[in-house]
């Protein structure tokens, strides 16, 4: 077994991590643009690409689904409003989005167009379906089945692909032939292409009866109402695929009530403000019902507040003056009065929505190959379907003339042409279906559907996830390292034992003495000790003459049954400096300090009369959630900076043999501890509470914080859990894997789907099979591509909650 030893030379080497590689310069910024007119994996690629390509771009990374582009760029070489004019004059309409209290009222805005969106949404949906069912009818009397007068007719078919050209069809024909007019061709150009050649096909037929050929105008209706069927489907699953994000983003209220005195009653004493202009340090009412507007410290009040919408935790909690209450969070049973803390983009809810929106935005590295293909596809299919066209005109149907009676006995029944115009028919109706077929809208909706779903299902139950890099890292490990201290522990110190060593003392006593003494002391231990005896409702005892000795003990002149008497508190060393302990007082105290617990000796003048032991408690899940961890195959370690006894006696409750345990390390200790797993090849995740050991979550490939200190844990980790629950941990790599799976999942049909539809459309089974396909039913399989993908996203949304989030 690895062992976790220092290792300075380690500490310098790079890691072997996934994690995102920081900013090449640490003065470059960052800007988020919204880019428009996006339909693909190539749209994407083309963005990237023209983003990249401008002075002081240091890199471009664009989300599909969310329609973001993150660019980062040197300050005074790049402009934000430059790179967004450029994005536009490539035809990609695009703005650089608001910062502060304007970014948040960009987010309800995007909210609130989504919605409106969705909602014409309907007619979209009912005109396809219409088109579709008139398409079908025309196809009805190519097969001979039923022919219903003026609608099974040509001049009606011909009306009716004019009409769907020129109006439902036309934003998808006007961009596919703008994107071909600038050399950028999209999954628009390649339906345009297959559609209009259709369309001027049957127009010919139409306008030269004598060449035999048959009108289909009711194909390009039919593959342009799959498309529109298909595309407005496929949005509305995005657009529940972005549930979580649009769910915090609503939460944020737009009104604040400012009071000038926390202590004034009413509602005559308060005024409306937008919360976007609230200030910290002001004070606002909050009344039951009500969400919170901004972060901020109960002054006056107490009520129950439901936090569920931040942590994932339905129980409502108590909230009392001193207590920290966060945006967005809803306010059930009293009116508080609250001193404003954070505002705008600095309150927790704002960074959630910031932390949601970035990781929609990272992708996972698995997406590299599929982006590098998603480039070139669109180049791709139109060769292939060149190559289609010149193979079964030249070469295919004069060498399998049978092939030609059978596509044609598929397509149209009854007509008769010369071999010639037989020849060019199937042949152009083959290298249609090619182009109508691919999809290079699967590949690009893989990663970003699923990233969006995982990470709004994390946030929704307290688990941020920084984004699809983070996803594949988390798949990848197999190591997992926790801190001790206020990790696998509570971080308080608390009293264990009390010990009285003489007859005349009770436990009682003896805390209620140690607890004088300690009184007005902030060392940890004193508090520990005074946290107990408030706990017992214990009284303390006149007392005068303190003093005390930092890190070692303290001392006080304490009256007892009417006595002065001297009373000594602290180490064994301490005592030392005084007194002459008697021999029988170490046997107790040395198995105190064996089990890991500091140990505190109370003398009464010159004599120890107790014992008070102190140790920091595990949390109570803790056990439970490292024997799940093990079990899921993962090595877990832990490290801390205790002595090295208390770190062995919490790893025996733990069941942690002592190969996996490190004692007495620093801060910089635990980066060399983690890089040396990584240089023995091991992929490792750091569990820390995000204060003291940003330095080691950042080293780690993954860095997992509770969130007990939010504004650290949120710039180091790459996970963030809100309810700072060690069963979290489960919850995160559980939720982690499932996406990451789902992500394998649409790459693979996406690859598969064009690997096995474009040859069939390309005739590849005919000459065995006689099987082809027109390209209305190519484009049908080509938009059910695109939902599949969407839709086996939006799957995790209804896996057994337990398998996603694995709370004890």
């Amino acid at each position: 077994m690895t062992q976790l030893a220092p290792d300075p030379q380690a500490a310098a080497a790079p890691a072997a991590s996934l994690k995102a590689a920081p900013k090449v310069d640490p003065e470059a910024e960052t800007t988020v643009l919204d880019v428009g007119g996006m339909m693909c994996a190539g749209c994407v690629s083309a963005v990237e690409k023209q983003l990249k390509q401008q002075p002081g771009v240091i890199s471009a990374t664009v989300n599909l689904v969310t329609e973001v582009a993150a660019v980062d760029y040197q300050p005074g070489q790049a402009d934000p409003q430059a790179l967004a004019q450029g994005l536009t004059d490539a035809g990609y309409p695009s703005q650089p989005r608001a910062g502060g209290a304007a970014a948040l009222s960009a987010e309800r805005s995007w909210a609130e167009r989504k919605q409106q969106e969705q909602q014409q949404q309907l007619g979209k949906i009912a005109i396809a379906i219409l088109l579709l069912a008139l398409s079908t009818i025309g196809h009805l009397k190519h097969f001979g089945w039923l022919e219903v007068p003026i609608l099974s007719s040509i001049g009606f078919h011909c009306g009716l692909a004019t009409l769907t050209l020129l109006f439902p069809a036309r934003e998808i024909l006007v961009d596919g032939a703008q994107g071909l007019r600038r050399g950028r061709p999209n999954m628009n150009s390649l339906v345009s292409l297959g559609a209009f050649s259709a369309y001027l096909t049957s127009g010919v037929a139409l306008l030269f009866p004598g060449l035999g050929w048959e009108c289909f105008f009711d194909e390009p209706v039919m593959l342009l109402s799959f498309i529109l069927l298909g595309r407005t489907l496929e949005q509305r699953a995005r657009f529940r695929a972005a549930d979580a994000l649009r769910s915090l983003i609503s939460l944020q209220p737009s009104r604040a009530r400012l009071i000038a005195n926390p202590q004034a009653e009413g509602e005559s004493s308060s005024v409306d403000i937008p919360a976007s202009q609230v200030q910290a340090g002001e004070w606002l009412r909050v009344l039951p019902g009500e969400k919170v507007p901004v972060d901020g410290v109960v002054e006056t009040g107490q009520t129950t507040v439901d936090e569920s919408m931040l942590t994932g935790e339905s129980i409502p909690v108590t909230k009392q003056p001193g207590d920290d209450v966060s945006a967005g969070t809803l306010n059930q049973t009293g009116a508080i009065a609250l001193r404003v803390s954070r505002t705008g983009d600095q309150t927790t809810l704002a960074q959630m929505i910031h932390l949601v929106e970035t990781a929609q935005t990272r992708k996972a590295p698995i997406q590299g190959l599929a982006d590098r293909i998603s480039g070139y596809f669109t180049y791709g299919v139109l060769a292939l379907s060149l190559l289609t066209f010149l193979f079964w005109y030249w070469v295919g149907l004069p060498l399998w003339p049978a092939v030609l009676h059978t596509a044609l006995g598929h397509w149209h029944q009854g007509h008769q042409m010369t071999q010639t115009a037989s020849t060019l028919l199937v042949s152009l109706k083959l290298a249609i279906a090619v182009v109508v077929i691919a999809c290079p809208c699967a590949l690009g909706l893989a990663t970003p559907t699923a990233i969006l779903v995982g990470s709004g299902l994390g946030a929704e139950r307290g688990l941020l996830i920084r984004g699809g890099d983070v996803l594949e890292a988390v798949h990848g490990l197999d190591t997992l390292v926790f801190d001790k201290t206020g990790t696998l522990t509570r971080g308080q110190p608390e009293v264990t034992d009390c010990l009285p060593l003489v007859a005349d003392l009770s436990a009682e006593q003896l805390l209620q003495i140690a607890a004088t003494v300690e009184q007005g002391t902030r060392h940890p231990l004193a508090q520990a000790i005074q946290a107990a005896a408030e706990a017992q409702s214990l009284t303390l005892l006149p007392a005068q003459d303190f003093q005390t000795d930092a890190g070692l003990g303290a001392a006080a002149t304490v009256t007892m049954d009417k006595q002065d008497r001297t009373v000594r508190l602290g180490s064994q060393d301490y005592l030392k400096l005084a007194i002459s302990p008697e021999p029988t007082v170490w046997e107790p105290a040395e198995a105190m300090m064996q089990s890991g617990r500091s140990v505190v000796f109370v003398a009464i003048d010159e004599r120890v009369v107790g014992l008070l032991a102190v140790a920091d408690a595990l949390r109570p899940e803790a056990a439970e959630t490292l024997a799940a961890l093990q079990a899921m195959g993962l090595d877990v370690r832990m490290l801390s900076g205790d002595r090295q006894a208390a770190a062995l006696a919490i790893g025996q409750q733990l069941n942690l043999a002592p190969g996996q345990i490190q004692a007495e390390v620093s801060p910089a200790d635990k980066v060399s501890a983690i890089a040396t797993l990584q240089k023995s090849g091991q992929r490792v995740g750091l569990v820390g509470d995000g204060i003291n050991d940003a330095p080691a979550l950042a080293q780690a490939d993954v860095g997992i914080a509770l969130n007990s200190g939010t504004e650290v844990a949120m710039e180091t980790a790459d996970i963030v859990l809100m309810q700072n629950s060690l069963t979290d941990v489960l919850a995160a790599i559980s939720l982690s894997r499932a996406t990451f799976n789902k992500i394998r999942q649409n790459l693979a049909w996406a690859f598969a789907y064009n690997l096995v539809c474009i040859p069939i459309a390309a005739g590849a089974l005919l000459p065995a099979f006689g099987l082809a396909l027109n390209p209305g039913f190519a484009g049908g399989l080509m938009a059910l591509s695109s939902i599949t993908v969407v839709l086996n996203s939006l799957l995790l949304r209804w896996q057994p909650r337990q398998t996603l989030t694995q709370r004890g």
